[in-house]
């Protein structure tokens, strides 16, 4: 088995759990987790078609796994404000639909 097959099941294994984990849970909060844990493996990903590419002293792996972290962070930041606007209007932050409390 090449390094490169190894880090893309390890990529691969990651993205299955967070997508399973983004796929089953009803917290809010875990479904983010789950998206940045798919994130990661795409980072993986690219980290490592850049070092085993034809390549590798051209820093484009790099360059696309800063630009996925500055948007995951991103992600990040509006996601918890969305769940925090959410937490205030029901008081919970299930991903079930329930009704709104009456003022």
């Amino acid at each position: 088995m090449t390094p490169l097959t190894s880090y893309l099941l390890l990529s691969a294994f990651l993205f299955s759990i967070g997508l399973a984990g983004a796929l089953s849970r009803r917290s809010s909060i875990m479904v983010l987790i789950g998206i940045e844990i798919m994130l990661n493996a795409a980072n993986l990903n690219f980290i490592a078609f850049w070092r085993f590419g034809p390549a590798p002293t051209a820093l484009t792996g790099v360059m696309f796994t800063i630009f996925s972290i500055a948007v995951a962070a991103a992600e990040a930041a509006v996601g918890l404000s969305i769940i925090l606007a959410v937490y205030r209007r029901t008081r919970s932050t299930d991903l079930e639909p329930t009704e709104a409390p009456h003022r």
